[in-house]
């Protein structure tokens, strides 16, 4: 790639997705990825028009950013893509609109839109952790499974005259959800190592919490927030904030910083920026099994590490899933992979015999 970022910063060449996912996160794409072909029909089939429709409507009433457009957030976009090793650079549109928002659009083209809420709120230094945010949603693929849940939501709205059909749905919804959340997760990994400064990514989700007087504010006490919220009270407070995650597609504020504070403190940030990460071309060989256990040991940890009465009842249950889940994914996985073998061996007879 010809584009070189404005200073000096590590380029992470042939970086895995999966060297930033959560845990939670990852294991649901490996699965997902480990489907070979499933999501390629899934994106052809969602790039026709929808893509299509929506990426004509920013081009109609949005600013693509160029260099004669917003010239200093296209080189956000360039260096994030050079660092991230994206082979393309994706485009950037700002769109007038006071909310805070960005996101990434997009599986056969992906592309990128930011509100003038956003631009407005950050400065340049955070603007590059949000940028590279939306790059790791492209590197990731997050937006072809987020068509996936977007149409289930809908269908689920469809079938509500059906209880037992409603709750089936409302149930994989909800656990779509909370990849969701989690895939956000690993997009602040992400922004942070795309701008590699991870005080401006504090930074930019306090600003989300809290508006624009950074002067006002103080990161420990926001941190000292987010353990707050983690410890929690009595069972009432923990049942209030299972209730209040219901229909959240993203973290709340306390809960990313604290998160992305953890994920640098414990060293993995350096090692990543040190050469210490997979790479691309050992993608195929993730075990399924293995990220679906790493996944329910997470949440074991993590509830081991809380004071949340409630999360402290559910600790075995999270170590028998991670035992049994991993068992279920590695079963599907190799029944397709298997699957796909035959058919492939199918398909090279049949060329070879015509």
């Amino acid at each position: 790639m010809a584009n070189s970022p404005d200073r000096v910063r590590v380029r992470l060449s042939e970086i895995s997705p999966r060297a930033y996912e959560h845990p939670a996160d990852r294991g649901a794409l490996v699965a997902l990825r480990s489907l070979r072909g499933f999501d390629e029909v899934f994106k052809r089939l969602s790039g026709l028009f929808n893509e299509r429709a929506l990426r004509l409507m920013f081009l109609s009433s949005a600013v693509r950013v160029g260099p004669t457009q917003f010239p200093h957030v296209h080189d956000y976009v360039r260096d994030a893509a050079y660092v991230l090793d994206l082979d393309e650079v994706p485009e950037l549109y700002i769109q007038m609109n006071p909310r805070p928002n960005a996101m990434a659009i997009g599986s056969q083209k992906p592309f990128i839109v930011m509100t003038t809420g956003l631009f407005d709120l950050l400065d340049a230094e955070e603007q590059r952790f949000v940028v590279g945010h939306e790059v790791g949603h492209i590197l990731s693929g997050h937006a072809v499974y987020r068509t996936m849940l977007l149409a289930l939501i809908q269908l689920a709205t469809r079938v509500a005259w059906i209880p037992l059909g409603y709750i089936g749905l409302r149930a994989i919804v909800a656990a779509l959800e909370e990849w969701y959340r989690k895939s956000e997760l690993s997009c602040d990994r992400a922004g942070v190592l795309a701008c590699q400064d991870p005080e401006a990514g504090k930074r930019a989700l306090m600003k989300m919490a809290g508006g624009s007087a950074l002067a006002e504010m103080n990161p420990d006490s926001f941190l000292e927030q987010a353990r707050e919220y983690e410890r929690g009270g009595d069972a009432r407070d923990s049942l209030l904030k299972l209730l209040s995650l219901s229909g959240q597609t993203h973290p709340f504020a306390v809960v990313r910083l604290a998160e992305l504070h953890r994920w640098v403190e414990s060293g993995a940030y350096q090692r990543i920026l040190g050469g210490d990460y997979p790479r691309r071309a050992s993608d195929r060989d993730a075990s399924v099994g293995q990220e679906a256990r790493n996944a329910a040991n997470h949440y074991k940890e993590a509830w081991e590490r809380s004071e949340d009465p409630l999360l402290g009842t559910l600790r075995d249950v999270a170590g028998s899933a991670a035992s049994a889940g991993g068992k279920l994914f590695d079963t599907v996985a190799d029944r397709w992979r298997g699957g796909s073998s035959r058919d492939s061996s199918s398909s090279s007879s049949s060329s070879s015999s015509s």
